[in-house]
Order: structure tokens, then C-alpha cells, then sequence
């Protein structure tokens, strides 16, 4: 990732918040209360989406989202539980204790599925799908930590082999609250093959659309790889964040503004970046597929998109997509639906489309078989210019 895909945090507070900046993705400050009528109150996605009403449904149940992050830190109150054993795809820096450590991750994970904590789960963060799994896959270092430069020469394909190593170990829904916009940004090779893979396995892929909305607007990857759910920012007016890259892959739009987060430290903090729309349209994802686990992700993603709620002038446009996901909305068109796995080639069932040529005067058995008829797709994408990945991956 690049200075560009960067967000901000700031200390979620009662009453006002200050701002401060820092070279994370979400800079910070702590919070003093973190009960419903303080933090909780501030959640401001949470009734945005309509949640109350999509737990009448599901709570994620069932589901497993893989967050391929910084990593997640296991013993967080409003995680516990919740977190599956972790797969390190990078293999040095920051360990748990370190204050460089799991500090993105985490908070992807709370909006994706914190339950809070203290009685009655009123303390703390609520996720969107407070009742899901989180695996942990640990493809990118925090900003600060120490040892970025070794991982501009080392770990290349960290991101592509996680994506494949989620998809092979249970993982329901992949978060990607990463992505490179930088000037030189180009689709890689092994990347793009790799969500074709989870998406063939019947994984649902979301990524931030990217932080370059007031920089460009270059193109980002992940995101911009063909079947992924690219999210974009609104604040709490439904209005795009004007950090939000605006390009052709949009598809839905999600709280990116002002979000309250959940730090290892055990502290909050609210921030802002398209990582954590991507966290909120992840966990929407992860309760469709926990109610309905038969669709397909083209499906899935279709829904979000067609539920959308504040459609932009013409239905769709590269600021928010289709609009601002409605998970209860989702969720009621799902029930109308029937599961559409991955298309497969057509199996011979033993049955002859009419008799065939020459049938009564055969001989030698020539008539004792029929040949499968298939149908089928395919997209071959032709990539130019494979560079090796120079650590340019930062959070979005």
C-alpha cells in the first residue's frame, strides 16, 4: 500500500472527538467510556445498515471471515471467542505485545464481528456479524513497523497465497482492507489467478476501493480484479467520503467516516478509509451467506448491490457504486432467490439426443457410447509487466 491509501483515526470520545494524524491507516487517541450510551452510541453504521432488524435473521452464525490484514489480536474482549488460530504469511516483524502489531487488523475485525462485552454485550464494539469466526491471515506490516524495508525484497506473493490459503481452510467471506494505488499500481498475475480461485471455491472477495479519492483517483488492486465486491466511503449523511477513489469497479458503498474501532491496546478509537467500508460490507456478506449458504458470491454480490439503498442518478456511478449496502433489505430479496453454484461442465447421463447416425446397424459397439455436451466460459486476461511486489501494499 502507499501513502495514499492511508486513513486516519481519531479518539472516539463521548461528547467531541480531537483529531490526530498518523502514519496509519486509522490514527488515534483513547476513548475514556465505552458503554451503549457513550461508544456504543457513536456505532453510527449500525443503525445506518439497519442491523437491528438483520439479527431478527442471522448474526453471521455459521460463517468464517478471513481477514487478510497485519493480524488480529485473540484476546481483545470484544473478539473473544470469535478468532481462529492465525496463518502468518509474512513471517518476521512485529510479534503480540508490540505496539506495531495487529492494530489494522483488529479493527477490521471488531466491524466485522465484535460482540462487545460486559453485561449484555453493551461495552465495547459491535460487529455486523457479531456471531461469525474470524481467521486471521497476516499478508501486509503496520506502517510502523521496523521491518518494512526487508519486506520490500521479501514475501512477494504473501497476498496471492493467502488469498489461496483462506480459500482452502474454511474461509466463507475473504476482507481485503488493502490495496496499492500508487502510480505504478498494475494487476498482478498470481494476485488476480488467486481470486479467481476463491471465487471458483465459492468465497466471497471484498476490498476497499482505495484512500485516492483527493489524489487521483488511481486505480487500486485488489480491488479492481474481476468478481471482487470493491467498496467505497460514505459519512453518516450517505454522502462519498472525498478521500473515496471514484473508478469503473465500484460496486457498493458502506460507513467509512467517523467509525469507531477496537485497538489491542483494549482501547477505541474512531477513524476514517474505504478499510473499513470493506470490513462492513464483509460482514453483510458473511449474514447473507449464514442465512443462505447455498449462493454463489456473483450472487451475493448482486444482492448487495441490487438492495442498495440511495442509488446514485442513474443507478450506479464510480463515487458509491449501486448505493449504501442494506443488509436487512439483502437479506429479505435473498429469501427469493435460488443458490447458483459455479458453472460445470455438463455430465453425460447415459441418454442419446436421439437415436445417433447409423443406430440400428451399428456394429461392434460403436453405438454404446455418447459423447458429454458442455457449455462453458472463460476470461483469459493478458498481463504485461509482472513486477516483483516492493512492500508498496499498505492499508487502505
Amino acid at each position: 500500500m502507499t501513502r495514499s491509501t492511508r486513513g486516519r483515526r481519531r479518539a472516539a470520545a463521548p461528547a467531541a472527538a480531537v483529531s490526530l494524524l498518523l502514519a496509519g491507516s486509522l490514527a488515534l487517541l483513547p476513548v475514556t467510556a465505552a458503554h451503549a450510551d457513550g461508544l456504543r452510541g457513536q456505532q453510527w453504521g449500525l443503525s445506518a445498515l439497519h442491523l437491528d432488524e438483520a439479527w431478527g435473521t442471522t448474526k453471521g452464525r455459521g460463517i468464517t471471515v478471513a481477514v487478510l490484514d497485519t493480524g488480529v489480536e485473540t484476546d481483545h474482549p470484544d473478539l473473544a471467542g470469535n478468532v481462529l488460530p492465525a496463518k502468518d504469511m509474512i513471517g518476521f516483524g512485529a510479534g503480540p505485545g508490540d505496539r506495531t502489531w495487529a492494530r489494522h487488523g483488529t479493527a477490521m475485525a471488531g466491524i466485522i464481528a465484535g460482540h462487545g462485552h460486559g453485561s449484555g454485550g453493551t461495552d465495547g464494539v459491535m460487529g455486523v456479524a457479531p456471531e461469525a469466526k474470524i481467521l486471521p491471515v497476516r499478508v501486509i506490516l503496520e506502517d510502523g513497523d521496523p521491518a518494512r524495508a526487508k519486506a520490500r525484497t521479501t514475501r512477494g506473493n504473501a497476498l496471492a497465497d493467502g488469498i489461496r490459503w483462506a480459500a482452502d481452510h474454511g474461509a466463507d467471506v475473504i476482507n481485503l482492507s488493502l490495496g496499492d494505488d500508487s502510480n505504478s499500481a498494475h494487476p498482478e498475475p498470481g494476485e488476480d489467478e488467486a481470486v479467481q480461485y476463491a471465487l471458483d471455491k465459492g468465497v466471497v472477495v471484498v476490498a476497499s476501493a482505495g484512500n485516492g479519492g483527493d489524489k487521483g483517483d488511481h486505480v487500486s488492486y485488489p480491488a479492481a480484479y474481476p468478481g471482487v465486491i470493491a467498496v467505497t466511503a460514505v459519512d453518516k449523511y450517505g454522502t462519498r467520503a472525498a478521500f473515496s477513489t471514484r473508478r469503473w469497479y465500484a460496486a457498493v458503498s458502506a460507513p467509512g467516516v467517523d467509525v469507531v474501532i477496537a485497538d489491542p491496546d483494549h482501547k477505541y478509537y474512531a477513524g476514517w478509509g474505504t478499510s473499513a467500508a470493506s470490513a462492513f460490507v464483509s460482514g453483510a456478506a458473511a449474514l447473507i451467506r449464514s442465512a443462505h449458504p447455498g449462493l454463489a458470491p456473483a450472487q451475493i454480490k448482486k444482492l448487495l448491490e441490487d438492495s442498495a439503498r440511495d442509488a446514485p442518478v442513474g443507478g450506479r456511478d464510480d463515487s458509491r457504486g449501486f448505493g449504501m449496502i442494506d443488509p436487512a433489505a439483502a437479506l429479505k430479496a435473498a429469501a427469493r432467490l435460488k443458490p447458483q453454484g459455479p458453472l460445470r461442465p455438463a455430465a453425460y447421463g447415459g441418454k442419446y439426443f436421439g437415436a445417433g447416425p447409423d443406430a440400428t446397424g451399428a456394429t461392434g459397439g460403436a453405438a454404446d457410447w455418447a459423447a458429454p455436451l458442455a457449455g462453458g466460459a472463460g476470461v483469459v486476461l493478458a498481463v504485461a509487466g509482472v513486477l516483483l511486489w516492493r512492500g508498496r501494499r499498505r492499508r487502505a
